[in-house]
């Protein structure tokens, strides 16, 4: 008989071993990003799960080290200089499709289907990855593919995020002439930025569903569509299925880690 040693190794157990009271006092900052708006000692407190009299010297010291300031006239604790400092630097870390890129593989073999990375580049929807699932399907795509705006899903959903002059310029140069979007054009973009998921059947392929859901970066401005393609038969485009389930949680996850508040 085999006895298998259950002893915690001193080094792992020296690197896990974290400090407790800056992590106390991080609540207050998790408090402060969730709340998005400056806020009273007690509201702050209260979202922090502490009492006043607690959390007030943890303001104090992050007051000293720019985390954290107090305007003069109300009172109110808001995030400071170091705090803006800290964030836009992670932000220029940070590559929105890399991050994407890391998580393809993984997501495909979830939604049992085709998944791809789509950016807003010069001629308009522009995918820059495609990872093959384990489900054929046969569509004409590659990297750098430009596609529909109108007749896609990632290309409806850039629509309804996009600034309008840009959307009309792609839909121009799509058609080759001067368009306007109409009534029930904007009635689904409408649709598409409230449920933050568009999916499409038989757009441009006869025969092929594809959904589409948006990465916000920490401005709130939507960098990346993630999409999976698939044949009709097999990919359910709507919002309650699963595919659209697992797309929407993944998009949501990279969308966070960019600094977006979802």
């Amino acid at each position: 008989m085999t006895f298998k040693d259950t002893a915690t190794d001193p080094q792992e157990e020296r690197e896990s071993r974290g400090i407790q009271s800056i992590e106390v006092g991080g609540r207050l900052l998790r408090a402060l990003v969730h709340l998005g708006r400056p806020a009273p000692l007690k509201d702050l407190a209260r979202e922090a799960d502490m009492t006043p009299a607690k959390a007030h010297p943890y303001l104090v010291s992050f007051g000293k080290l720019g985390l954290i300031e107090q305007h003069p006239a109300s009172g109110h604790y808001g995030l400071g200089p170091l705090a803006l400092q800290m964030g836009l630097i992670s932000l220029q870390q940070v590559d929105p499709i890399r991050l994407a890129s890391a998580e393809l593989p993984t997501l495909a073999l979830s939604v049992g289907q085709t998944v791809g990375i789509a950016i807003w580049g010069n001629r308009g929807p522009t995918f820059v990855r495609l990872e093959e699932g384990p489900t054929a399907v046969h569509v004409n795509m590659r990297h750098g593919t430009v596609v529909s705006v109108k007749g896609t899903a990632s290309g409806r959903l850039f629509a309804a995020f996009a600034p309008r002059d840009q959307v009309l310029a792609a839909l121009r140069a799509e058609s080759g002439r001067n368009v306007k979007i109409d009534a029930e054009f904007e009635a689904e973009l409408t649709q598409i930025r409230e449920q933050r998921f568009s999916g499409i059947t038989d757009g441009t392929v006869l025969g092929v569903t594809a959904l589409a859901a948006p990465v916000f970066d920490g401005f709130g401005t939507m960098v990346l569509a993630l999409t999976a393609i698939g044949p009709s038969a097999t990919l359910d485009a709507s919002l309650g299925g699963a595919a659209a389930r697992l797309l929407i949680e993944s998009a949501a996850s990279l969308s966070r880690r960019l600094g977006a508040r979802v």
